[in-house]
């Protein structure tokens, strides 16, 4: 989810679907958050050499209306069970927002195996 605030977020989500398209969305994921201090344009076409993508078809791809509604459809479907940020998570459908600590995920699941 590209939020707001953060002026690189929509490129970089359009970099990781364009690069889903060719099969390589964890690829391109890792390398950007791996470095998310340069979100550049450039940037995202060295990553996309660097994983081996046609890179031409990736720059196409990054300005299509068709990743631009994926993610459109991504922020509209966050928006409605009620995610505002990132990261979040879904444990058995609980809601857990934020960064949190190993001691809160383990809570939930404990929880959610004693209920069987």
């Amino acid at each position: 989810m590209p939020l707001p605030f953060h002026k690189n977020a929509p490129a970089a989500h359009a970099a990781a679907e364009a690069a889903h398209l060719q099969g390589k969305f964890w690829e391109m994921h890792d390398k950007i958050f791996a470095n998310q201090k340069d979100l550049s344009p450039e940037t995202f076409v060295r990553y996309a050499e660097e994983i081996g993508l046609d890179v031409e078809k990736f720059k196409k791809d990054m300005a299509s209306a068709a990743v631009k509604k994926r993610i459109d459809e991504h922020v509209a479907r966050a928006s409605k069970v009620g995610v505002t940020g990132t990261p979040s998570f879904f444990i058995n459908g609980r809601f857990l927002s934020g960064a949190q600590p190993f001691g809160a995920f383990k809570r939930i699941i404990d929880e959610e195996l004693e209920r069987g």
